[in-house]
């Protein structure tokens, strides 16, 4: 495992937070970060790994990951506002998009011009995502779509959803994936949000009845969707960027716990939360460093595979782990309603306990990791 980055890698490091201190916004207005994303995109810093011939920066793996790495650690404001096209959408299209194609939509991911929304997961099929049911017939020019996806982030908000049908049930069940670019203003298309416990709704269900879909809008081969959508997702993966994260969460956590008291004391000085607090560093710590490890592999040309769930593990656990001690930290102001006068931090934790679902969710539930740990690291049955 490296620990180390080349001279030229710490220049790109100390480009970046010359770049941070020059433009990092101050005071959160529109205006600031309306100048932010311009900066940034005229950095070619949002698609940063992209191909510079799709108007991406071409940027390396160890660069990205510095660039991540200090974004995160100066809590600046995302590289680019389109966050699914960022993270599935541009990369399947730059490796099968055709030439049109990548012309009509990949500017505008880039720009922060449309909000995309994937559908992937469906009622009956979520662990296994191969097994979808969402079917699609081929008319002439179109194609005919009806089913449902579920889980779908931000539908509701979305001008584009990247969706998976099933185009045959010959073969394989991989084999009949088709992947489609619809706009979510087709006729046929209904949207209906999940609310989760705080109220708020990022989820959503989708229903298709008789959507038709320009067979131009297809991306990559008919039957090829599980390859474009396994494609799109094999890009940086070290977790690293996410580490930085939930340490800013422990840092605020463990202030939380120096002002809040507990039987007369800080919270702090409790023996068992004490402890609570220490395991998760050791926890955060350990997920650096398997995020140092997976970029090693990268750099060495080597392809990540199943070993990237054990971060993603720790990371779900994490969320939920962090947002109940808050809440115990809190003691009997934990259960109050947020936005109360006497609620610490006024009620950020309150909603973080809450609001766990939309990231542990994400690429897979934990019993889905824990299943793809015991099955294909340690080389368990799928039958005990």
């Amino acid at each position: 495992m490296d620990f180390d980055f080349t001279p030229q890698e710490e220049a790109f490091r100390a480009e970046v937070r010359d770049f941070i201190e020059e433009n990092l916004p101050m005071n959160g207005t529109l205006q600031e970060i309306q100048a932010w994303q311009k900066a940034v995109r005229e950095k070619r810093w949002v698609g940063f790994s992209w191909p510079e011939s799709v108007g991406g920066g071409g940027g390396g793996i160890a660069q990205q990951v510095i660039l991540k790495d200090e974004m995160a650690k100066a809590h600046a404001p995302p590289l680019g506002t389109c966050f699914m096209g960022l993270a599935w959408v541009g990369p399947a299209l730059t490796e099968y998009g055709t030439d049109e194609q990548k012309q009509a939509f990949i500017p505008d991911i880039l720009d922060g011009k449309v909000q995309w929304c994937t559908g992937y997961s469906e009622p009956d099929s979520g662990s296994d995502l191969a097994s979808l049911k969402c079917r699609c017939v081929r008319d002439g020019d179109e194609y005919i779509v009806n089913g449902q996806k579920i889980w779908t982030s931000i539908a509701m908000w979305s001008q584009w959803i990247i969706l998976l049908v099933r185009t045959s049930g010959d073969g394989s069940k991989h084999d009949g994936i088709t992947c489609l670019l619809v706009p979510m203003d087709s006729p046929g298309i209904t949207v209906r949000p999940i609310k989760n416990m705080s109220g708020g709704a990022i989820f959503a269900e989708v229903f298709f009845d008789d959507v038709k879909v320009p067979v131009s809008n297809r991306l990559g081969d008919e039957g090829q969707g599980w390859k474009v959508t396994v494609s799109a997702l094999a890009h940086e993966r070290s977790s690293i960027s996410e580490v930085h994260g939930l340490q800013r969460s422990l840092a605020d956590l463990k202030d939380l716990a120096r002002r809040c008291k507990k039987n007369g004391r800080p919270a702090a000085e409790d023996p068992g939360l004490r402890a609570r607090i220490a395991r998760a560093d050791a926890r955060i710590e350990a997920m650096r460093l398997n995020g140092m490890r997976y970029l090693t592999a990268q750099l060495r040309g080597e392809k990540l595979g199943s070993e990237t769930s054990v971060n993603k593990l720790h990371r779900a656990e994490l969320e939920v782990e962090l947002g109940e001690l808050a809440l115990e930290i809190q003691g009997s102001r934990g259960p109050l309603a947020m936005g109360a006068d006497v609620v610490p931090d006024d009620g950020k934790w309150q909603r973080m306990a809450l609001s766990w679902p939309e990231v542990v969710i994400g690429g897979g539930t934990p019993n889905i990791q824990r299943n793809i740990i015991a099955e294909r690291i340690l080389g368990l049955p799928k039958d005990l």
